[in-house]
């Protein structure tokens, strides 16, 4: 591969979690070099720091990926319309063409505007 690489996650044990956290709640602490001293970047320390403190909650994933999730479409997107608005000084010109037939109004549109 050229030009990609894949960038494993690090896991880190609840005890690093706890102590960094704890350092940053010291007087006068800052994140940014607790982060630094641990070879952490200091989203991912105000990111802990906002979990240990219940203000985001935590994600709980409980569906593979490539399981089936139901999808309920709403009548405008079950429908799609290709919708062309044309305004020119005080009046307006909407036209309204079914997705489906995309490849029509293609032609229809290359037809007028020639």
């Amino acid at each position: 591969m050229t030009g990609r690489h894949i960038v494993s996650r690090r896991r880190h044990s609840a005890e690093l979690k706890a102590r960094i956290i704890a350092a940053c709640a010291e007087p006068g602490a800052s994140i940014a070099r607790i982060a630094l001293e641990h070879g952490l970047n200091a989203n991912l320390v105000h990111r802990w720091r906002r979990l240990a403190e219940g203000r985001q909650p935590i994600p709980v994933v409980s569906t593979p990926r490539d399981a089936f999730v139901p999808v309920t479409l709403t009548p405008s997107l079950a429908d799609p319309v290709i919708r062309i608005v044309v305004r020119r000084a005080e009046s307006t010109l909407e036209i309204q063409w079914p997705a489906t037939a995309a490849r029509e109004c293609s032609q229809w549109l290359g037809d007028l505007l020639r």
